[in-house]
């Protein structure tokens, strides 16, 4: 891989997302920061919960976990989402140093709505994959360089990323992240989200 030292100077000279805000998280799982970001490119915005010293020479755990509205905030028990979520502030909170980048990019860039029409079709008997062919939109839209922006931002290089996803390990390696370890995170399945896992590991090649 080529030199992250010139790779992060070039990158951080040519950011395409600005800083907001910062402020203090008090939270179940311990005290964080949460900033704000926007995308000077799109009309896409950023949050990040990260804790402890951001630095370039430390191997940090991060995370980009996708918006899922209804796994992280309606507790739905169909996905893995929330549950991931919070096993991975709480890893966070352990460590004692780490980053969340939680992009809005909801059902795999999909959008809120067109994810209930998918939820519809899975009601049916679709998988993940098969609902969103039926809607003829694709199987994934997810962009990540902008969060690997925003990780530089932050002061990282190095990282070690909690991720079953093989394709936003790469893409995070491409963006000039050097990738110290993947970090596995396993939960629990629940009887309603084991037909989704299947899918991703079968089908998305996720790691699990």
């Amino acid at each position: 891989m080529e030199s992250t030292t010139a790779t992060c100077s070039e990158l951080i000279a040519s950011l395409s997302v600005e800083r907001v805000a910062v402020a203090n998280l008090p939270t179940e799982w311990g005290e964080f920061k949460i900033a704000g970001y926007r995308s000077l490119i799109s009309d896409e915005e950023f949050v990040v919960l990260f804790k402890g010293e951001m630095r370039r020479e430390i191997s940090t755990l991060v995370r980009i976990h996708s918006q899922c509205l209804t796994g992280d905030v309606f507790s739905s028990t169909k996905c893995d989402c929330g549950t991931q979520l919070h096993r991975t502030m709480q890893m966070i909170q352990d460590e004692g140093r780490g980053a969340v980048v939680y992009q809005q990019q909801e059902g795999r860039g999909i959008g809120i709505l067109n994810k209930i029409r998918a939820y519809a079709l899975q009601d049916e008997g679709a998988d993940t994959v098969e609902a969103n062919e039926q809607l003829g939109l694709a199987v994934d839209l997810r962009e990540y360089r902008q969060c690997a922006e925003i990780l530089f931002d932050l002061g990282l290089s190095q990282v070690r990323v909690i991720s079953n996803n093989p394709l936003k390990l790469r893409a995070l390696q491409e963006a000039g992240l050097n990738i110290v370890e993947r970090v596995s995170i396993q939960v629990e399945p629940t009887e309603s989200a084991v037909g989704y896992l299947r899918t991703k590991k079968e089908k998305l090649g996720h790691l699990l």
